[in-house]
């Protein structure tokens, strides 16, 4: 049985914030209402929908002792005895703690581990699956900061993913991802394994952050990329050092205004992340074991393309469709590890 008293109290709470919205609430606390207002709303519907079915089931029950509307009853019955578990279950889910961030955009940062220039490579595939996959999530996809090697591998990339949902779609891709390949760079034919590491961090507001000043140092560079890219341009490359942390970041796109404001956005990002990490103890173990060294032996997912399978080991899970996954379609993996993050908040709500 889900906790009555509970769901009274959420019920309450979206009374008085549909009371707030409807006086007209301050406009520094709008946003924050409309917010939370949204955020209940479905769990709201769902409360209700449960409360009369619950209370349908009853009446068919009373039905019972009616000749004239037994039949009715047994009909009735077992429908709604098999819908209110299910119900149930749905509002279990829609009731378990949220993460504040959930609903934030995301930073995408990936990197070459162990590996040399086949790790490059792999950090460049695995760039293009994010990509993909965010195409067919209908979210925008904004490249940050992109450094290439010579032949096409990634030193460095960072992206802004923005649509619904993303954070919490994709911040179990934290850590470090395994492939196990023939290298391009390899004629013996050997399979390698190399390693790149992947960071999902949840974008930052001003109002999260606050960054003095005093606290960081922005020195300007002359762009340079490979081929003679941005020869003739003016120094336009920032690198902001956050010197409490001793946090690096760079951008190095041809504006120097929009450098800065990439750079800043994934410095927010990079120290919001720290906070809430040291809020959440829990938390902060977990991203310490998912992200390490980037060596290729604390690994969280490996990608064995010879054999055209895809494993994620935090949940035992492998899937013989890597192709089309590298094409951006891992909907299947995303979907197990919520699930599993799912089972395991529940469990903890349950003790």
């Amino acid at each position: 049985m889900l906790p009555e008293e509970k769901l009274d109290q959420i019920l309450a709470r979206f009374e008085f914030l549909e009371a707030q919205l409807s006086a007209g609430a301050e406009p520094a606390k709008i946003a924050q209402i409309s917010r939370e207002y949204s955020e209940l709303k479905p769990v709201v519907t769902q409360i209700e929908a449960y409360r009369l079915a619950r209370a349908d089931l009853d009446e068919a029950e009373g039905w019972l002792e009616d000749p004239e509307m037994k039949g009715l009853a047994e009909e009735e019955l077992p429908r709604l005895k098999a819908r209110i578990p299910e119900m149930e279950q749905a509002l279990r889910l829609a009731l378990l703690p949220k993460d504040s961030a959930d609903a934030r955009p995301a930073i995408l940062e990936i990197r070459p581990g162990t590996g040399g220039e086949e790790a490059a490579l792999f950090a460049g595939d695995l760039l293009r699956m994010y990509q993909k996959h965010a195409e067919k999530q209908g979210w925008r996809f904004e490249m940050m900061e992109l450094t290439e090697t010579e032949i096409g591998g990634v030193k460095e990339a960072v992206a802004r993913i923005e649509g619904e949902g993303v954070f919490a779609r994709l911040k179990f891709e934290s850590g470090v991802h395994r492939v196990q390949r023939v290298p391009e760079t390899e004629a013996g034919g050997r399979i390698h394994t190399s390693a790149a590491t992947v960071a999902v961090l949840p974008e930052a507001e001003d109002v999260d952050i606050d960054i003095p000043a005093t606290d960081i140092r922005i020195d300007t560079m002359r762009a340079s990329g490979a081929g003679g890219q941005h020869v003739n341009t003016t120094d336009s490359a920032v690198r902001i050092t956050h010197i409490p942390t001793g946090i690096v970041v760079t951008s190095s796109e041809k504006s120097q205004h929009q450098n800065r404001a990439n750079a800043m956005a994934v410095l927010r990002a990079r120290l919001y992340e720290a906070e809430r990490a040291r809020a959440d103890s829990e938390r902060a173990e977990s991203r310490k074991s998912q992200v390490g060294s980037g060596d290729r032996s604390e690994r969280i997912r490996t990608y064995n393309f010879p054999q055209g399978r895809l494993t994620d080991h935090r949940i035992n899970l492998t899937i013989y469709a890597l192709a089309q996954a590298m094409e951006g379609e891992i909907d299947e993996v995303i979907d197990a590890l919520v699930a599993d993050d799912q089972a395991g908040k529940l469990a903890e709500m349950e003790r």
